[in-house]
């Protein structure tokens, strides 16, 4: 599965757009998450944890909008504007 944040693929002729495809993701933090991520903003610096799962939830979303794509028959997914386009 081709997946790109340009509306169109190098080398490759999209032939027919099949639709609108979203993935999305919600992750939790917990306290301990939360009491370091605080520490970490009032003597700066970056916060690990959270940066690990904004990582997850990344990879969870563009894993369902791939698998959004195979079930509507598309081999590709292009981003116009805001949205990803499923496409074959």
């Amino acid at each position: 599965m081709i997946v790109t944040t340009t509306p169109s693929v190098e080398g490759q002729r999209i032939v027919e757009y099949k639709g609108i495809v979203t993935g999305e993701a919600i992750v939790g933090a917990n306290i301990f998450k939360d009491l370091f991520a605080s520490i970490r903003d009032i003597v700066g610096g970056r916060s690990a944890a959270y940066e690990n799962e904004l990582r997850k939830a990344r990879q969870i979303a563009l894993s369902e909008i791939e698998e959004a794509a195979r079930a509507i028959g598309a081999n590709a997914v292009t981003t116009r504007s805001s949205a990803s386009r499923a496409a074959c």
